[in-house]
């Protein structure tokens, strides 16, 4: 039986994760469940899987859950507690599904307890890659990609040589504006910026997907999970996201994976590596699908995914300063207080307001990761 603690239950990638176990109980154990503000979801989640640890993220929203759970579950909150739902309930696997950098810290805490990390937040690897790959190295933890993409990649690998690698290809489904063009983009609202054509996603991811930012900070993480030069990494859009990505060797074979746009397929791939097992997702009709397409991303059209590479190529904090000023951006468009537009805008005053500059201990990451959020967040623009 594996020990799983989940940073992020209540949000998508963790439901979505806490189904694959209810499809397959007997070999799978809840050891911790971390959460933000939804204490009524979380207490059923704790009710129905008996973690021994669970943490939200104020001191009432944990008073509340706690009052109604069972004494023998230990009720935390605030970073401390998802620290310790992470590093301190005896987990074999974490999974780390918590959005934007708050799952940082918690990640780098699993990974010195030694529990693999089943990767489903992908601004870990933005922003601190560097250290939490060394880390992950140093102690011998598997960092296994929940992303579809990476855990297409990850699946496409195996067995093969890392040196005969030519090239990673991530597809991109376009998200909910993919047939829009610039012009009709100006005054799109939040409601229609959700509605994603293919996946069902957290509203933060969601935009990310429109906007293409996700994709951009996909490729960084790519860069750190396989060890591949940006100048080796690629985007295809393809609207269906039947297949999730590529890999292309040096004899200029190309091995893909493919299923239906379904999380817990990945999900479930992170939880059984190196098995695998009957999944609750439906399976893949290509005939029912009929036809894939493909096309070249236009970077014109994307220029959050043309920042992320040039972010990342620069490297030091540049990443950092990316992720920090989108995830600012977007909760200011999803509160109404900016256009849709404005999110790259933002993102693009932040890179060039925070030079690349080393950011060696998580400390500095923290430091420098608020002081954008505020720039960000504080930053008017004129009508």
């Amino acid at each position: 039986m594996k020990t799983i603690s989940i940073l992020g239950s209540t949000g998508s990638i963790g439901t979505q994760t806490l189904d694959v176990i209810r499809h397959d109980r007997e070999r799978y154990r809840v050891a911790a469940l971390a959460a933000g503000t939804n204490v009524d979801l979380l207490v059923r989640q704790a009710l129905e899987f008996r973690p021994s640890v669970v943490s939200l993220a104020t001191k009432e929203a944990a008073e509340r859950a706690a009052s109604m759970l069972p004494a023998g579950i230990r009720v935390l909150h605030g970073e401390e507690g998802v620290i310790e739902a992470a590093a301190g309930a005896g987990a074999e696997l974490v999974v780390t599904a918590l959005v934007g950098s708050r799952g940082i810290r918690s990640t780098i805490a699993a990974i010195e307890a030694g529990a693999a990390i089943g990767l489903a937040n992908k601004e870990t690897l933005v922003a601190a890659g560097h250290l939490v790959m060394n880390l992950a190295e140093a102690r011998g933890v598997p960092i296994l990609p929940v992303d579809s993409e990476h855990s297409a990649i990850f699946q496409c690998l195996n067995g093969e040589r890392r040196s005969d690698v030519k090239k990673l290809t991530l597809t991109a489904s376009g998200g909910a504006f993919r047939d829009r063009t610039r012009d009709q983009l100006k005054d799109v609202t939040v409601e229609q910026a959700l509605a994603h054509p293919n996946w069902a996603m957290g509203a933060k991811v969601t935009i990310d997907s429109a906007t293409m930012a996700n994709k951009g900070l996909e490729v960084i993480e790519a860069h750190w999970l396989y060890g591949m030069p940006y100048d080796n990494i690629g985007v295809l859009l393809h609207p269906e996201s039947i297949i999730h990505s590529m890999v292309e060797f040096a004899d200029n074979s190309v091995i893909a994976q493919l299923g239906v746009p379904d999380m817990r397929i990945p999900i479930q791939y992170a939880l059984t590596w190196p098995e695998r097992r009957p999944s609750p997702a439906p399976a893949l009709d290509l005939a029912a699908v009929g036809r894939l397409h493909f096309r070249p991303m236009d970077p014109d059209r994307y220029p959050c995914l043309g920042m992320a590479y040039e972010a990342g190529r620069a490297g030091g904090s540049a990443p950092l300063v990316f992720n920090a000023a989108n995830e600012a951006a977007v909760e200011r468009f999803l509160r109404g207080e900016i256009p849709f537009l404005r999110i790259e805008d933002t993102i693009a005053a932040m890179l060039d307001r925070f030079p690349p500059e080393p950011v060696d201990t998580y400390e500095a990451i923290a430091e420098l990761d608020a002081r954008v959020r505020r720039e960000a967040t504080a930053l008017q623009w004129r009508q």
